[in-house]
């Protein structure tokens, strides 16, 4: 087999276990009505969780409702995103990026913004997840030299929503295309495990087409309020070697942000 799609082999068979384990497994389970996603009217303690560290959820934000996301990332950068629920399980939102603009960079630069969107077209059942595509065009770790990420954008994914075995526990798998000239194909294997609605344990297996260029991330989203969490991260947890800009692969701690409302 080709050593560049062994990974990705690898990311389909144990996909495809989960979900033979699962077939019996209790649907997502909402915080306060019978619908098997969360949405950002329940009545329950805790908004809906739309994305991971990196890796996007089925979630999405109801009609009215927006969200802002702000994560501070390696040497004094910001990333700032903003999303609204423009139509029944149609999400639209932006973000931008400045290197450099904490701290005691002397140059900060700001990157251009980027779109995202998200469709929920299956709401899920007691046997099947529910499933949403879109498209996210933000990077990370821009290289001046190439005027591109060497993390590229996620570009067009598909992703699915289960809760597995353990209450609370849910599985998140994805495949993605970034980039439509290469026509790579690249998985996503996340896990989230939501401990009494006051903090979840996050774990990403990333960007899964080599294993070279693969990324673990992990961290915990701690809930402060019914609107408002902070997250803690690593991302590229073990990872090595340089980019071509001579930046480094290797892990980086990120803070995030993030406060969600109706209008």
């Amino acid at each position: 087999m080709n050593s560049r799609l062994a990974p990705l082999a690898s990311a389909l068979i144990l996909l495809l276990a989960v979900a033979a384990g699962a077939e019996d497994a209790p649907n997502i389970r909402p915080k306060s009505n019978s619908r098997p996603v969360q949405s950002s009217r329940d009545t329950g303690p805790i908004q809906p969780d739309v994305d991971i560290i990196d890796a996007p959820t089925t979630g999405v934000l109801d009609y009215g409702g927006y969200s802002s996301r702000s994560r501070f990332y390696s040497k004094g950068g910001i990333l700032q995103y903003a999303s609204f629920g423009v139509y029944p399980a149609l999400n639209l939102g932006a973000s931008i990026s400045a290197d450099g603009l904490i701290g005691d960079e002397r140059h900060a630069r700001l990157r251009a913004p980027t779109a995202q969107v998200k469709y929920r077209f299956y709401e899920g059942d007691s046997e099947l997840p529910s499933l949403a595509v879109g498209f996210d065009g933000q990077g990370y770790r821009y290289n001046s030299g190439i005027r591109r990420f060497n993390e590229r954008q996620r570009g067009f994914f598909v992703v699915a929503t289960k809760e597995v075995g353990v209450p609370g526990l849910q599985f998140h798998p994805s495949f993605n295309i970034s980039d439509f000239d290469s026509n790579g194909v690249f998985g996503c294997i996340p896990l989230t495990l939501n401990i009494r609605d006051k903090a979840t344990l996050l774990l990403e297996w990333d960007n899964i087409n080599n294993w070279n260029d693969s990324r673990v991330n992990a961290g915990l989203r701690a809930y402060l309020t019914a609107n408002f969490h902070v997250d803690f991260a690593v991302r590229s947890i073990g990872a090595g070697g340089w980019h071509s800009d001579g930046a480094p692969r290797g892990p980086e701690r990120i803070v995030q942000l993030k406060y969600s409302g109706s209008f």
